[in-house]
């Protein structure tokens, strides 16, 4: 692992865009093994002793449906469908929630799960439905979110209502359901009104008094669930909040430097280090929404120096990903990094590199002149005259899409994202 100044670390900051690499799921593979994405690694090796989570197998199915963009669903769809089906064993139909912590053996631990995975677990499957090429697949999502919807509305943690949104908000563009377009409707008021209320001074405008951890999940939510809502004020209060962290994690030579993993208390000192690959990554999905909503080309710029950050254009100048493998690294030090290499840090590497690499397709295929857009990521198209939402009068049937997947999925054909290419 190289060391600050190292041979081998990437270029600075200033040295144009970093490398785009192809996609590799060798780690991803090795920390799946025959089961389910291990939480923790000891360097590359998986580490069973502390099974999987919710969190991440939600996260990995999310990549899954992301990959298979690019490689074709067949590359995927095992892989996929062990996911779905770990959600599917995780809700516990009784109290109307998923389970979190399952031990290599396949048994639950009990306890309380993180309404954080329960957030989690509703935004892939809001991903399933909207992205998912094969048509039961759709339908055993759209079934577990359906079940689920009542008890995750009743989050209160900001960043699981954030995720819980964004599911719906993914969900209702192909099965806007009321019961889907009332949950959304009211986590948007929620997640606002606390924006609001609490982020009102413009030195601070923050809802929380500590800067904590995947922060621009937040104001990614209020951008896009504003523009599904038609909502301006939802969308300046995104852009306002999302604005101050890109400013405040701007290192002085230009690159992403973001909070550390000690957090920052407002009028406290701020963490610089053990820095995370998940704070890069979510900042990352929350300019894209932004220029999605706005068309203005620094949060492209606020893209780019996320993704960057991935490959050493950071406060150390070491890679925090190895993309030879698909590998993330569990966090950047002083001098150092970590060689850990845990399901959250690969999976936030992967998540990254495929947005990063639908943003420059679409940025060229603006530059060529092409008068149609290019779809950057799931429901984020890219040019700021893009239809308006749809409405139920128009938007297709859980069962429409299911039978167009299965169609499709029964096609044997490679299967590409939906857009106008």
């Amino acid at each position: 692992m190289p060391e600050a100044g190292s041979p081998g670390t990437v270029e600075g900051p200033r040295s144009g865009p970093a490398l785009l690499f192809p996609v590799n799921r060798e780690h991803l593979d090795l920390l799946t093994g025959e089961s389910w994405i291990m939480q923790h690694a000891i360097g590359s090796r998986p580490d069973p002793a502390h099974g999987s989570c919710t969190d991440d197998v939600a996260r990995a199915l999310e990549v899954d449906l992301l990959h298979g963009r690019t490689l074709g669903w067949a590359a995927v769809s095992e892989r996929a469908w062990r996911n779905v089906r770990f959600l599917r064993d995780a809700f516990d139909p009784e109290v109307g929630t998923f389970r979190n912590f399952r031990r290599a053996d396949g048994s639950w631990i009990d306890g309380t799960p993180s309404e954080d995975s329960q957030g989690r677990a509703m935004l892939a499957l809001g991903t399933v439905i909207a992205t998912s090429p094969d048509g039961r697949m759709v339908a055993l999502a759209a079934s577990l979110f359906t079940d689920a919807l009542p008890e995750a509305v009743r989050v209160t943690a900001l960043r699981a209502q954030a995720s819980v949104l964004l599911g719906c908000d993914a969900a209702i563009r192909v099965d806007p359901t009321d019961a889907t377009d009332r949950a959304y409707r009211m986590l948007a008021r929620r997640l606002h009104s606390t924006f609001t209320s609490f982020a009102t001074d413009d030195a601070w405008p923050w809802p929380e008094p500590i800067l904590t951890y995947e922060n621009g999940l937040l104001p990614r939510a209020l951008i896009v669930g504003g523009r599904w809502l038609a909502s301006t004020a939802m969308i300046e209060t995104g852009r306002r909040s999302l604005d101050w962290l890109i400013d405040i994690q701007t290192g002085d030579e230009g690159g992403f430097s973001p909070v550390g993993n000690g957090w920052w208390p407002r009028d406290g000192e701020r963490s610089r280090f053990d820095q995370q690959p998940i704070e890069a990554t979510a900042l990352l999905l929350a300019a894209e929404a932004a220029f999605a909503e706005s068309g203005d080309e620094r949060y492209l710029e606020a893209m780019e120096r996320c993704y960057g950050w991935f490959l050493g254009r950071n406060d150390v100048g070491v890679p925090v990903a190895d993309p030879a493998r698909g590998a993330g690294f569990d966090g950047l030090e002083p001098d150092w990094v970590n060689e850990n290499q845990g399901a959250e840090s690969t999976l936030m590497w992967l998540v990254a590199l495929e947005h990063i690499r639908w943003a420059r397709a679409a940025a060229a295929t603006r530059v060529a002149g092409v008068a149609h857009p290019v779809t950057v990521g799931p429901g984020e198209p890219p040019d700021t005259d893009w239809p308006a939402p749809r409405t139920t009068s128009v938007a297709g049937s859980i069962r429409q899409r299911s039978a167009a997947s299965m169609a499709r999925s029964n096609a044997h054909t490679p299967w590409h994202p939906t857009s106008t290419r």
